[in-house]
Order: structure tokens, then C-alpha cells, then sequence
């Protein structure tokens, strides 16, 4: 029997890279998954990656699995999220927020319009589904919610700086920041009911994704300095399974949380051999 065995989850962003690996783990160990973001099918979008190619994976694995193209970035839409997902699957017991949007562009050139599209995909989508799953939680079932954050969030520090050269990403170390402060916020809200654990997971190393390589952050999938997906999606499972008295309110990385519970040796990279987030330390 897998560790989550007849469970519901909902995990966005899966239709390519991290929330892909999530949602193949999730399925491969008994839980049944509505896998969502904007991207239905191959050729929707400029990235490779799909709901359909997902889903097709999960169940020519034998898992269970739906697509529910979304975009979250509106309150409605979130809400019909949940409320497919319940109709599909029954109570919510895991919420995986993983869709992330950014641009890489200086903050004096940034497009407000831009900023605010991010933020209302970052941070304001994992409050309102969050929000909207919590009741199925709350009365007695316990549930998990996993944010996935970014080395992002670990800003540079203060001044005088080195390095001159602007590298386009303090929006998104804002929101991943604002994301792991409303982790622990919340995960100390529902610290009441003893069964429901809120956390927030960031790679160690970054992960080449088709997202991340199109960024220029790798130099493509096999780049050996990049961490596979697998090892976020082991870790995401690792918070989703254990008991909340144990990892409720953590705010962690995928190898350093992997090794503290004997699931790896060896960890590396962020949390590890450099320091978190401040979150991360609390």
C-alpha cells in the first residue's frame, strides 16, 4: 500500500517540471490526483509539457488522475478548481501549490501589470485555494498543504554589494517570501486541530525544468549541477505523509528534509551547505 493510499489531491502547476514529478509520485503512491494549470495539451504552450501528457503518464502507470485546465490567477477560477476536484475526487485532503509564474526583468523596468499577475499566481492562488480546501481538512480528516517556494526567497543581503550585475529575480524572491511567511502562519492557525500539516519546500539545487532551462537558469535537462525533479517530488511526499505533529510549519529544502527523516544520505546544496531562508531557521 502506498503512503497515500485512497487520498485526494490537488497539485498545481503539474503539467510540466516539478508539479509533473509531484503529481506522477502522488499517483504512483495511491492517491488519486487532479493535476491543474493552463496548459491542457502539447502545443498550448511554448514550453514543452501538458495536463493530457501528465495524466496519460499517471494512468498508463495505473494510477488515477484528471486535468483541469485553470488559471488560477482569478479567485472564480480557483474556487471551480476545488470545486471540480471535489466532484471528481470527494473531500480534499492534499493541496500541492506549486504553479509559479515570473519574469526576469529589473524592478525599474518591471510592468506592474506583470508584477501583479505574478503575485496573484504566487501568493494570492495558494491563500484562496488554501482557504477554500481547509474545510474539508478541519473536520476531522487532517490533510496536508505543501507550498513550493524557491532559493529565491533568500534575498542578497545588506549592502555594499559586489556584484553589480542585475539578475531580474527580486519579484520572485518576494512572493516566494510572502509564500513562506503565509505558510507558517497558517500552519500555527491550524496547529488546533493536530491533524493537518502546512508546509513550505524549496529545491536544494535548482531543478532544470523546460521553465527553468527557457530562463537560462540550466544549460539544459541534463545539466549536472541541477537537482532532478524526482527530488522535490520525494520530498513534497515526505510532508504530505508524515504526521503533522512532525512537520507542521516547516519550512524546509528537498535534500536537507530528505536526510533528517533517513530517506537520502548525502545531502547537498541549500540548508545544507549554505544557509535558508530566515523561515527555514525558525
Amino acid at each position: 500500500m502506498g503512503r497515500l493510499e485512497g487520498k485526494g489531491a490537488i497539485v498545481t502547476g503539474s503539467s510540466r517540471g516539478i508539479g509533473q514529478a509531484i503529481a506522477e509520485l502522488f499517483a504512483a503512491e495511491g492517491a488519486r490526483v487532479v493535476c491543474a494549470a493552463r496548459t491542457l495539451n502539447e502545443g498550448d504552450h511554448q514550453l514543452e509539457g501538458s495536463l493530457s501528457r501528465t495524466v496519460e503518464a499517471i494512468r498508463r502507470g495505473g494510477g488515477e488522475a484528471h486535468a483541469v485546465a485553470a488559471d488560477i490567477s482569478k479567485e472564480e477560477n480557483c474556487l471551480a478548481l476545488v470545486e471540480q476536484a471535489r466532484a471528481l475526487l470527494g473531500p480534499i485532503d492534499i493541496l500541492v501549490n506549486n504553479a509559479a509564474l515570473n519574469y526576469y526583468v529589473p524592478i525599474e523596468r518591471y510592468k506592474v501589470n506583470r508584477w501583479i499577475k505574478a503575485f496573484e499566481i504566487n501568493v494570492h492562488a495558494p491563500f484562496i485555494l488554501s482557504q477554500a480546501v481547509l474545510p474539508d481538512m478541519t473536520g476531522g480528516r487532517g490533510g496536508a498543504i505543501v507550498n513550493i517556494s524557491s532559493g529565491s526567497a533568500i534575498g542578497p543581503g545588506r549592502g555594499p554589494y559586489e556584484d553589480h550585475k542585475v539578475h531580474g529575480g527580486t519579484m520572485y524572491g518576494a512572493s516566494k517570501a510572502a509564500l513562506e511567511r503565509f505558510t507558517q502562519g497558517l500552519a500555527q492557525e491550524v496547529a488546533q486541530y493536530g491533524n493537518i500539516a502546512v508546509t513550505a519546500l524549496a529545491p536544494s539545487r535548482t531543478v532544470p525544468t523546460p521553465g527553468t532551462v527557457f530562463h537560462k537558469l540550466m544549460n539544459g535537462m541534463d545539466d549536472p549541477r541541477g537537482e532532478p525533479p524526482g527530488m522535490m517530488a520525494r520530498a513534497a511526499l515526505l510532508l504530505a505523509s508524515e504526521p503533522a505533529e512532525k512537520v507542521n510549519g516547516r519550512v524546509t529544502y528537498s535534500q536537507l528534509i530528505l536526510e533528517e527523516f533517513g530517506w537520502i544520505d548525502n545531502a547537498v546544496g541549500r540548508g545544507v551547505e549554505t544557509a535558508g531562508s530566515g523561515y527555514s531557521q525558525i
